[in-house]
């Protein structure tokens, strides 16, 4: 399949309430963002933070209540002048998470139901061509004519995945697509997901609550939280400047420290100012406590994670969590010296 078309996607100021008789809820609350054509951008966050509802509005299967959003040039939502473009009219795929596939229908012809409802023949020579194009994509051509209840897991993701880049969208929308399947299978879907889309050069809206899907594959990426985005920007940003102590624990493990300044160095705060960082537990390092008159950590817990060990010591009232290579020769209740670098602390 040659590269795409690829649009790009304005998000203003986008609203969307939910009431019942008793509450009005904003699951969108305001929120702007951009993405670039041809970029792989990901909104982040737990459940309930309005992240599906954004795409739900994007794909046109929710109808916000103000803001506008505009799929390349075409604005396909707004409310003041009022528009609604409808979903077949939007140009865009859509994959979920529960795949929504047609048990009874082959492999084939779940691919080719979207280029039947827009008119095309089952066997027409475009249906034929374009639908061996799409299983080719995903590596589906040999299972063409299997029932799609008779493939594996990680084969109806790539099945929904063809039927939404069969009819050539502008824009693909993807939500929770990989949460079905098991650990060792989503690290591979990742994978071939990232290097379809480089591929293809399509533009890509992601949705999921997993923080390691989020920066394996994302350009860039938005945290979400209460309706509202809180930070953005590239991987390496998210996970390493974080701007609040939520986005900073959500973006995977970080001890959040409350800190005093006992003297001032170049342009830190004055002495005696304080406030808090986010620290990696990778950036924590532990040694043998050599009694010389420093404070001590006591080992609480040693977990064994692979390539990995986690230790979590605490100082004081302070519990604090560190990663190191394996093997790590500690155990709970050893006292050790906890370094930290001040490089790789940021200020929240």
């Amino acid at each position: 399949m040659a590269e795409v078309a690829a649009a790009s996607v304005d998000v203003v100021d986008l609203h969307k309430n939910y009431a019942d008789q008793r509450t009005r809820v904003a699951a969108v609350d305001g929120i702007s963002f951009r993405v670039e054509a041809g970029e792989f951008f990901t909104l982040l966050g737990p459940s309930g933070c309005g992240k599906t509802t954004t795409l739900r509005c994007l794909a046109g299967l929710e109808r916000s209540d103000a803001g506008t959003i505009r799929i390349g040039d075409l604005v396909v939502s707004s409310s003041n002048p009022p528009a609604f473009v409808p979903p077949n009219e939007r140009d865009i795929g859509m994959v979920f998470q529960s795949y929504a596939i047609w048990p009874h229908m082959t492999v084939f012809q779940n691919v080719a139901f979207p280029l039947k409802v827009a008119g095309l023949g089952w066997r027409s020579s475009e249906t034929v061509a374009r639908v061996e194009e799409a299983l080719a994509l995903v590596r589906l051509d040999a299972q063409a004519s299997r029932l799609a209840t008779q493939l594996s897991g990680g084969q109806q993701q790539r099945l929904a995945l063809a039927r939404a880049l069969v009819r050539r969208p502008k824009l693909l929308l993807l939500d929770e697509p990989l949460s079905n399947l098991d650990a060792r299978l989503r690290e591979q879907m990742r994978l071939e997901l990232r290097a379809l889309q480089r591929r293809l050069k399509i533009t890509m809206v992601y949705v999921t609550h997993d923080q390691t899907e989020a920066l394996s594959m994302s350009d860039r990426i938005a945290v979400m939280h209460d309706g509202r985005i809180i930070q953005s920007g590239s991987p390496a940003e998210m996970y390493l400047s974080p701007a609040s102590a939520f986005v900073a624990e959500f973006m995977g493990s970080s001890n959040v420290l409350e800190v005093h300044v006992a003297q001032r160095f170049g342009f830190s705060p004055p002495a005696g100012a304080s406030g808090f960082i986010s620290i990696r537990p990778e950036h924590v390092r532990l040694h043998r406590h050599a009694g010389n008159g420093e404070a001590g950590g006591r080992v609480e817990s040693v977990t064994f994670l692979g390539e990995m060990t986690e230790c979590e010591v605490t100082i004081g009232e302070r519990r604090i969590r560190s990663r190191m290579l394996s093997p790590v020769d500690l155990a709970a209740g050893d006292v050790v010296t906890v370094e930290m670098r001040s490089e790789n602390a940021t200020p929240l």
